[in-house]
């Protein structure tokens, strides 16, 4: 039940950009696997980038790797959250986040878990992509070494806080994209972010503020 009020609850978020008259596009062309653990790697333009990702990813029940700040005080969110199996980091204490990372990984290999992680590790104000962090991918890299790695490119979200978070900003074209997935064998963690990186934003389509 609370899976499916979580799926419930972000296809109700997401159809309500269009009341703005905002449009969403999420494409995806391949078969994302639900037999072994998949870690999507995104970048993060908004808060508005998680409910189509929830929605469209909800065969695989990614679990998110997100600030802690964000278990208290928001509806619903804070407790899927919480209580959800999301690894919940605080950013000014980097061996509490490796540990929250780490354990989530524990619970992919065992239970064939996803995960979505934003490796640029704040949201964008500008739609500009920033450099990946190393920490958190390298961690999952290293000890799910048999997941699937998916890159996603999300474009224009970052729109609709154009003037903060009212009024928000209407008529937009947002897109979701998923992009051909990584196998991850004889790679090394280094060349891994770098061609996630490379092939993100090569698909993020940059506009004016």
């Amino acid at each position: 039940m609370h899976k499916k009020s979580v799926d419930i609850l972000n296809w109700f978020l997401f159809k309500s950009y269009l009341i703005l008259g905002n449009r969403v596009r999420f494409i995806n062309q391949h078969v994302i696997p639900t037999d072994r653990p998949v870690i999507f790697v995104s970048n993060h333009q908004s808060m508005y980038d998680i409910p189509p990702l929830i929605y469209f990813l909800r065969k695989n029940h990614a679990k998110f790797i997100s600030k802690i700040e964000l278990t208290k005080g928001i509806p619903s969110i804070s407790f899927n959250l919480k209580y959800g199996g999301a690894a919940n980091i605080n950013r000014k204490d980097t061996k509490q986040a490796l540990a929250e990372i780490s354990k989530l990984a524990q619970n992919m290999n065992q239970k064939n878990w996803s995960c979505i992680i934003f490796p640029e590790g704040t949201r964008t104000k500008t739609g500009k992509m920033k450099p990946f962090g190393i920490g958190g991918l390298a961690t999952l890299f290293n000890e799910v070494p048999n997941a699937l790695i998916v890159p996603i490119a999300i474009s224009g979200s970052f729109n609709v806080v154009k003037y903060g978070s009212f009024p928000l900003n209407t008529f937009l074209k947002m897109t979701w994209e998923v992009l051909k997935p990584i196998e991850p064998k004889d790679k090394t963690v280094e060349a891994l972010i770098q061609e996630l990186e490379k092939e993100i934003k090569a698909h993020v389509v940059e506009s004016k503020y």
